[in-house]
């Protein structure tokens, strides 16, 4: 009964255009590379003021669930992520628009992000207080365990050439290093420069590294067609979406990710981006085929999309019930709480349920609403691929600049553009760039865990085997990286087998 009370009150004629606004400005947040979800929470906190706390807490949840979904927009088209949650879907969705089937590779993200959204929204209805219960069971052991699942995924993302996926991922977690050590206070790696000492800015860092290493590299072998004209296939192939069979065999895939998602999003810290990320990697996992993998494979897009909005809707599970916020974005939102004051936590769904069973709604019909807003978005946003490409990549490169300013001041787009020329760098060499993504996500969280776990136990190593949980996750990274060492051999003594005399 609470549950449809929150639907009405959402639905009713002072708040749902909030709703619908939200999801629409999240969207062109989203798109944009450098201003995500959170720079539009920040940007527009102060409008609160004004508004009655329901529309604004609405609001503000339905352009997070939005920006996190647009993201994938750009990434698909351009390999110009427009947040950190779009990167995996940068590097398997534009493998499809460079074959002509942007189309289909865009719908399976519509799709896939609306559905992992409101999978996870369920959950947020029936069983938040008890999933904010387990997230309150993660101490170090478990966060370095679950840090250590997630670099064990460079094994089977990087199976092709795991010598090179290795290197990738030390040089991303190299780079994690890099700012003021967080148990120590002390400098590292920041080479004088104040903008280093928080660490290597992460969005600058991505932008430089998927979307303006793409353009050197275009303009480095002097590519200068349009993206329409640059990609294969019949004028069919580029027009269509994803077909009803295709979708119905992603079934498992979207269920699997949307459950890492969420699991991965009521983690405070842990955030939509490493959803993504697992997601992908426990799909490449799971398939008994891996070699399309990074080439273009629907489940590659489906993976990321999937986790990363049920993430969004499992950050909120922790910020709701506990008043610990479960990414940065769910941060920011909080002030819009505290503007209102109202203070999030256990006292919330006693004094407030009606207000909080409205935004479980909001949140819900919001994944909901992608399916109608997203294809007006897809379509202006085709378009773009029609620019000549001089003119587009001066674009790319100017919002990448704008994008990185967001984040501080010139170094940051310094960071921008030797984050470029690395990007360039290394896939000229043939090192994949989704091993150093991990390391520089996975490596604060898995050294400062580690740490502090240490610490904790006057450095017995113990600590993570005690806990079952730690235990158990790190049995599943050693599997993950046990696994391909044991695989290879196999398939070259059964193919010794199948080629042997009388066999």
């Amino acid at each position: 009964m609470e549950a449809f009370d929150g639907l009405l009150l959402v639905l009713s004629p002072d708040v749902l255009p909030f709703l619908i606004l939200g999801v629409a400005v999240g969207m062109v947040f989203g798109a944009l590379p450098g201003l995500d979800a959170t720079t539009g929470i920040a940007l527009l906190l102060p409008v609160t003021y004004a508004m009655e706390p329901v529309a604004a807490l609405v609001f503000f949840s339905a352009l997070y669930v939005g920006g996190v979904f647009a993201g994938s927009i750009t990434a698909i088209l351009f390999r110009t992520p427009g947040s950190s949650e779009a990167i995996m879907t940068a590097i398997e969705g534009h493998q499809f628009t460079m074959r002509g089937e942007a189309r289909i590779a865009l719908s399976t993200a519509v799709y896939c992000s609306a559905i992992g959204g409101l999978l996870a929204s369920v959950a947020l209805f029936l069983i938040t207080p008890f999933l904010a219960s387990v997230a309150l069971k993660f101490g170090p052991a478990e966060y370095f365990a679950l840090g250590l699942v997630g670099i064990s995924c460079i094994a089977a993302i990087t199976a092709d050439n795991p010598v090179k996926g290795a290197i990738a991922a030390l040089i991303g977690l190299l780079l994690a290093t890099v700012g003021i050590d967080q148990l120590t206070g002390v400098k590292r790696f920041d080479f004088q420069v104040t903008s280093l000492l928080s660490g290597v800015p992460f969005v600058p860092a991505i932008i430089g590294l998927f979307a303006a290493s793409e353009v050197y590299r275009r303009i480095a072998v002097r590519e200068t067609r349009l993206v329409s004209e640059a990609v294969e296939g019949s004028a069919e192939r580029r027009t269509r979406g994803i077909s009803l069979i295709e979708f119905l065999r992603l079934r498992w895939t979207i269920l699997r990710s949307s459950v890492i998602g969420l699991c991965v999003g009521i983690l405070p810290g842990a955030g939509a981006t490493t959803a993504a990320i697992l997601g992908y990697a426990a799909e490449v996992r799971m398939s008994r085929d891996r070699s399309g993998f990074g080439k273009g494979r629907i489940e590659g897009v489906a993976a990321p999309e999937s986790a990363n909005n049920a993430a969004t809707v499992g950050a909120m599970i922790p910020l709701l019930s506990l008043g610990i916020p479960g990414s940065g974005t769910t941060a920011v939102m909080m002030g819009a709480f505290l503007i209102h004051n109202l203070q999030p936590g256990p006292f919330l769904f006693l004094r407030e349920r009606e207000l909080v069973y409205g935004l479980f709604s909001g949140i819900a019909l919001s994944n909901a609403l992608i399916l109608a807003l997203a294809f007006i978005f897809i379509r202006l946003f085709t378009r773009l691929t029609l620019v000549p490409y001089p003119v587009l990549a001066t674009g790319i490169l100017s919002i990448a600049v704008a994008g990185s300013l967001a984040y501080g001041d010139t170094t940051a787009v310094m960071i921008m553009l030797i984050f470029a020329v690395l990007g360039l760098a290394l896939e000229a060499g043939g090192y994949p760039l989704a091993p150093v993504v991990l390391g520089l996500v996975l490596g604060p969280i898995v050294e400062t865990s580690m740490r502090r776990a240490l610490l904790m136990s006057d450095f017995d190593p113990f600590i993570f085997v005690e806990s079952p949980i730690a235990a158990g996750l790190i049995l599943i990274a050693l599997a993950f990286f046990v696994g391909p060492l044991i695989a290879g051999p196999l398939r070259r003594l059964r193919a010794g087998r199948g080629d042997a005399p009388g066999s």
